[in-house]
């Protein structure tokens, strides 16, 4: 199974994350509701808990959403 935590993800922004989380509340949101999210998926795929393979791909699509936001954020100038 992948990590798909945010370290992973864009461990070249660490720094600016940390900041970021700090500084603006929206990206602080977006950070939270990435890791829960991406958390319950990981919960979902090892089988502790059942759930229609919609509403996971639904999940999913989620978690791409919000990490797109995330790099909006991390790669403005």
């Amino acid at each position: 199974m992948l990590n798909h935590d945010l370290a992973h993800e864009f461990p070249e922004h660490l720094e600016k994350t940390r900041s970021f989380k700090a500084i603006y509340t929206h990206f602080a949101k977006l950070f939270d509701a990435y890791g829960g999210n991406n958390l319950a998926i990981k919960k979902y795929e090892l089988g502790g808990t059942v759930i229609s393979d919609d509403a996971l791909e639904l999940m999913k699509k989620q978690r791409l959403k919000t990490k797109d936001e995330i790099y909006q954020y991390l790669h403005q100038d």
